[in-house]
């Protein structure tokens, strides 16, 4: 949901960095750079920084032919080396080489999800399946992996150290997972497959993001915006007038737009509309429409991980994970499915008897839900998210992120100016370690457009890596769509926003404290059921008082938020918890279903997703959080077979929050140490359990989790 993964080139392509000289050592040539291009070129910027300003969309189809070109000659000059194959010479060779081509992808695919435009979608499909065969003519390379396999053959009697074994191991698999035993006529098939996958994610996407941009409920009568915040009404107001109607106001199905409207609006019938066109995304039989893709991309999926010898796509990517296999899978997710549904069923019915105290006569459904929610969440707890937003001042909120980082792991966040950006709403901060020294350059990149695509995830447009004995420090990126200001007002976040923010800052952590040799280990180049833990964790310290207390003041008063109202967040902290739980875990068994498909046949999507849900109990009055059309994380993003991530992901930050708890500081240093010592700053340098138990010592239990959601008592979960 918050992670942005690039699922059109493997980690071949973007672990690779900065190795033309050794090939031209090996007495290969490589091509030679054309002039006037910026990406192809060094970055002549403070930093090394993507010369944003003097990129144009012309630039990036020649620099990727370039860079292809050049990469092809680096891995050429590694496989047909005469010299005996070595760790040296081969793998490490092999993962900084496609310095160019690294670099031109991780510029040009970050602004392809965070500000594309009709010529970057153009430049995406026609090198999408290029990208995609060029991996596969790297993975299928019989001379390079012949020189693979005999270091692993020798693996044990050559001295190897941890970080040296890790990557051995991670390039071998990767390998034979990418097809390089298979004979020549299978090879010809998983390329095409590969192929053929990365057109129809980006056509996933694209239609998606059209989706996001053609919904709008215009409404022109005030009274139809009974019940609504000011906030609401003035930001819709704002998007009217951007969009030629003034004196109307305009909803958007961006979640700053959509939710308060769902949650405050008076209206039903419009309400229902707004949730439907949300709900119908990618589903409406017309040009837009995603269930054809997706039903292609399952199909296809199935017959790729046939080819390589898996049952399943879910067995095929859960071997890279933690979870391993399916069944670990399934097994933590009707567990919690078990815990939560009552808890939601009783939830549903609390709704229900609010509806009828109301004196109204209709049922409930999932565009009462939200509704509702927030009226018996204000009766039960005097809390509503309206009150809390005026003390959530996003400008505020990031100074506590930046505090908090500061007190954990000693950093400093200071803003520069003069750093090339590739959006004006876009701002630069250079990141010190706590003794001064560079650690890295962090974007930040707030609000919603037509060119962004919708949610919140973590870039990287260069990872973290020692090269020819320097460091070289990372560049990393938050994007957002929070709500802009409006009128007099600075932006003010729900705090489901704010935990976004911590979610999201947890991910860049991650990336920029990354301490490790090779590209291929560094920062978030981990499991994708271990990625999520640096994030999530993250997200407990920005409920806590004392965290509170640093950022959230009053934009008008200038009140530092009373412990009264940080009293009623407490209280209300398992309020909606089993329906919040619920869609999420429907979403995780949906994507397991899609993936855990034995057969290559078409299926109806439709069909296939309403059998899924029956099956698994969910109630009529919730849907699941993402519906197939739209869920980009497996159809357009990287976590097929692996939304359950960030659940599996909440049982490691709970546990691993506790220790912070137990020695009762939220910035005790020994912890934060072992954390960033044992996690943020090791990347992918060894098994993640083995990381998770160097910082806590054990295996994690799920009670923490089960307890902070509610959905056990704390004397339950020691019986």
């Amino acid at each position: 949901m918050r992670f942005l993964l690039f699922v059109l080139l493997t980690p071949v392509l973007f672990a690779m960095a900065c190795a033309s000289g050794r090939a031209k050592q090996a007495g290969k040539s490589t091509p030679e750079t054309p002039p006037d291009n910026p990406l192809l070129g060094e970055f002549e910027t403070p930093f090394g920084v993507p010369p944003f300003d003097a990129i144009k969309p012309e630039h990036y189809e020649p620099a990727f032919e370039v860079a292809m070109e050049r990469h092809a000659a680096e891995v050429d000059a590694i496989a047909t080396s005469s010299q005996e194959p070595t760790f040296d010479n081969t793998v490490a060779a092999l993962d900084y080489s496609g310095a160019l081509l690294t670099r031109v992808a991780r510029v040009f695919f970050n602004l392809h999800s965070a500000d594309t435009s009709d010529e970057l979608q153009a430049v995406a499909k026609t090198v999408a399946p290029k990208l995609s065969e060029h991996s596969d003519s790297i993975l299928m390379n019989a001379e390079l992996f012949a020189r693979i396999q005999k270091i692993q053959d020798k693996k044990d009697d050559l001295g190897l150290g941890a970080e040296q074994q890790r990557l051995l191991k991670l390039y071998y698999d990767e390998f034979v997972r990418g097809g390089a035993n298979l004979p020549p006529e299978k090879k010809a098939q998983l390329t095409d497959i590969n192929r053929q996958l990365s057109v129809l994610s980006l056509e996933f996407e694209e239609h998606l993001l059209e989706e996001n941009n053609t919904f709008v409920l215009v409404i022109e009568d005030e009274g139809d915006l009974a019940g609504l915040p000011e906030s609401a009404r003035s930001a819709a107001a704002d998007a009217a007038g951007e969009r030629g109607k003034e004196g109307a106001w305009v909803f958007t199905l961006h979640k700053p737009s959509l939710i308060p409207f769902l949650q405050y609006s008076e209206k039903r019938q419009l309400r229902q509309k707004m949730f439907e066109g949300y709900a119908r995304r990618g589903d409406n039989g017309d040009a837009r429409d995603n269930k054809e893709i997706l039903a292609e991309i399952a199909k296809l999926r199935v017959e790729r991980a046939h080819l390589l010898g898996y049952p399943t796509h879910a067995h095929y990517v859960l071997e890279d994970n933690m979870a391993k296999e399916p069944k670990q899978v399934y097994e933590l997710l009707e567990r919690l499915w078990k815990a939560a549904l009552p808890v939601t069923k009783a939830e549903a019915k609390k709704l229900q008897s609010k509806i009828e105290k109301d004196g109204k006569d209709f049922q409930l459904e999932p565009w009462d839900w939200w509704y509702y929610a927030e009226r018996v969440r204000q009766e039960e707890y005097d809390l509503s998210e309206e009150e809390l937003r005026p003390y959530f001042v996003l400008e505020n909120v990031q100074k506590g992120i930046f505090t908090v980082a500061g007190k954990l792991f000693g950093l400093e966040f200071v803003e520069r100016t003069d750093l090339p950006v590739y959006h004006e709403d876009v701002g630069t901060y250079e990141v010190k370690d706590s003794d001064g020294s560079h650690l890295g350059i962090f974007y930040l990149d707030y609000h919603p457009r037509p060119g962004k695509r919708g949610g919140a995830w973590m870039n990287a447009f260069r990872s973290q890596r020692v090269e020819d004995g320097k460091k070289v420090t990372p560049v990393v990126s938050n994007v957002l769509n929070f709500s802009r200001p409006t009128g007099d007002k600075p932006a003010l976040l729900s705090f489901e926003e704010v935990t976004t923010l911590f979610h999201e800052f947890g991910h860049a952590l991650h990336g920029l404290l990354s301490d490790v040799t090779y590209p291929r280990l560094a920062g978030t180049s981990v499991p994708r059921d271990f990625v999520e833990l640096p994030s999530q964790i993250m997200e407990n310290w920005a409920s806590e008082p004392e965290v509170l207390k640093l950022y959230a003041v009053h934009y008008e008063t200038g009140e530092t938020i009373p412990d009264e109202l940080i009293e009623k967040i407490r209280k209300a902290r398992h309020f909606n918890q089993g329906f919040e739980t619920t869609e999420y875990l429907a979403a995780s068994f949906l994507d397991m279903d899609w993936h855990t498909l034995e057969s290559p046949e078409l299926k109806d999507v439709d069909s296939f997703e309403k059998r899924s849900l029956d099956e698994l109990g969910l109630i009529p009055e919730i849907v699941s959080r993402y519906r197939s059309t739209y869920f980009a994380h497996i159809f357009g993003g990287g976590y097929s077979a692996g939304y359950y991530s960030y659940i599996w992901a909440a049982v490691l930050d709970a546990d691993a929050f506790q220790a912070f708890k137990e020695n009762g500081d939220l910035f005790h240093p020994e912890t934060a140490k072992a954390f960033r010592e044992h996690v943020l700053s090791k990347g992918s340098t060894a098994e993640p359990m083995e990381l998770y138990k160097r910082f806590r010592g054990a295996e994690p239990g799920i009670e923490p989790l089960l307890e902070r959601r509610g959905l056990v008592t704390p004397a339950q979960s020691t019986n």
